[in-house]
């Protein structure tokens, strides 16, 4: 920002600043390694993940709705996770593909300790302290477990008809910061992550928000209604 200001600039972290453009992501890429190994690098695998890998890689995924409130903690982060726009919105996996929720980068033969898999849902507005703990504690959680890995998606999601994602049960990402806040406030392991006291403050602020932004009169309601009623 102070860079930007510099050169008679306003540099922004929003989420989603212009609406019809992509918004601005923070994609997170993550690896064990114990020692000096990668400990998410297997050269048998067909994907050259790692058992360990690909349970703590289902543990993000089972926790993925809940863990959005943090990775995703204001009224418009939502005007990014929307379809069409390059943003994740449903909790899925792949390879090559660019939409889904998780990333497994290309493995380049010789670079073992760059096995790595992305995450693509957080936005640059959240706070990384917080964000970096429950991502960390969901991908523990699922290693812990040994928690089942789901078959990634080889086609883009949005081109699937409702019936075949509930065949296959994918889920989405919440749609709007209430219902984050909703999907969050019964997570067990948000709350042990995160703690009681920061826990309940989060969710508490929160609701403040979404409650201020629904008393808000904006200026889309101003301009299709005010015209027509």
């Amino acid at each position: 920002k102070e860079i930007a200001m510099k050169h008679g600039l306003y540099a922004s972290f929003m989420p989603k600043p212009l609406a019809d453009e992509n918004g601005s992501g923070m994609h997170v890429n993550m690896s064990l390694f114990r020692g000096e190994r990668n400990a998410f690098f297997d050269p048998k695998d067909r994907y050259h993940l790692s058992k360990t890998a690909r349970h703590f890689l289902a543990g993000i995924l089972d926790h993925a709705p809940a863990l959005t409130l943090v990775l995703n903690q204001w009224i418009n982060s939502y005007k990014r996770l929307v379809p069409g726009y390059e943003a994740p919105v449903y909790v899925t996996w792949a390879t090559r593909n660019r939409s889904d929720l998780v990333r497994i980068p290309m493995y380049k033969p010789g670079q073992e300790s760059a096995a790595r898999i992305e995450l693509r849902s957080p936005d640059p507005a959240c706070n990384p302290y917080l964000a970096f703990s429950v991502i960390l504690a969901a991908g523990l959680e699922g290693v812990r477990t040994h928690a089942s890995l789901p078959a990634p998606t080889t086609e883009n999601v949005l081109t699937l008809s409702e019936q075949e994602k509930a065949r296959r049960g994918i889920r989405m990402l919440p749609g709007s910061l209430d219902e984050a806040v909703e999907l969050a406030k019964d997570s067990r392991l948000l709350r042990r992550s995160l703690g009681d006291h920061v826990f309940e403050s989060f969710i508490a602020n929160k609701r403040i928000e979404c409650d201020r932004f629904r008393k808000t009169v904006t200026d889309y309601e101003l301009k299709t209604y005010l015209p027509l009623l």
